[in-house]
């Protein structure tokens, strides 16, 4: 039995298509759990709603506490990091993360950019040692999770050798401290369109939830030949 970590980070309530002015987002990311439990009914789905209930910002005293031993850090310093531990806690209970991602201002929310900040966690999910002038990093987080990104977008062209794929900021930016504490292996989709709505919206999605179910079905098939 595998355990999926569900996170949506929309600002918007609600799943477009259901909803009035609902996430798209979020609806992406309600269509693999979906699709998920179809195949795989007995796993374990984890849910963290960071855009509903973002993270608390890392400040001057979370730094010093994260950079303390943890048997040398004080009370307070606990109390500063007991948000962040149950975040790590989560992450590392997963065998697969699916994060609705939205692209806001080419890059990502600013409430998943905090979650990112409280999972990066030095003695936790990356490590790392002085050696003269030279610093060693190594990750920590396990490298068989996996990483289900699914984004939105309002303009269109923004995938790779696309007219706009020098602005798309929101993919890079995931997989650049994911990679560094483990996590390298990564799949993403995205609707597009939003800011035309109508029937080009409505296409994409379809696209994007075609392409969430036929990623799922392909890796059903791959576990299927491996029991």
């Amino acid at each position: 039995m595998a355990t999926v970590l569900h996170i949506d980070s929309s600002a918007r309530p609600g799943r477009s298509g259901t909803d009035a002015h609902g996430s798209h987002t979020r609806r992406l990311t309600a269509h693999f759990i979906k699709t998920w439990k179809t195949l795989w009914p007995d796993d374990r789905v984890i849910y963290r709603d960071v855009g509903a209930e973002p993270p608390k910002p890392v400040s001057g005293a979370w730094v010093h506490a994260a950079f303390t031993k943890e048997n040398q850090r004080e009370p307070w310093m606990h109390e500063v990091l007991a948000e962040s531990n149950a975040l790590v806690d989560e992450l590392l209970a997963a065998d697969v993360i699916v994060a609705g991602v939205p692209m806001y201002n080419f890059g990502v929310p600013a409430q998943f950019k905090a979650y990112i900040d409280n999972i990066v966690r030095v003695g936790r999910t990356f490590g790392f040692e002085r050696k003269g002038e030279e610093v060693d990093y190594w990750p920590m987080v396990p490298n068989a999770k996996k990483l289900m990104l699914l984004s939105s977008r309002g303009d269109v062209g923004y995938d790779r050798d696309d007219m706009l794929a020098a602005s798309n900021h929101v993919e890079p930016s995931v997989r650049t401290p994911f990679a560094y504490i483990g996590i390298t292996d990564v799949w993403s989709t995205a609707a597009e369109y939003d800011e035309y709505g109508g029937v080009r919206l409505q296409q994409s999605l379809e696209a994007a939830e075609d392409a969430i179910t036929s990623k799922l079905n392909a890796l059903y098939a791959e576990s299927r030949k491996a029991a």
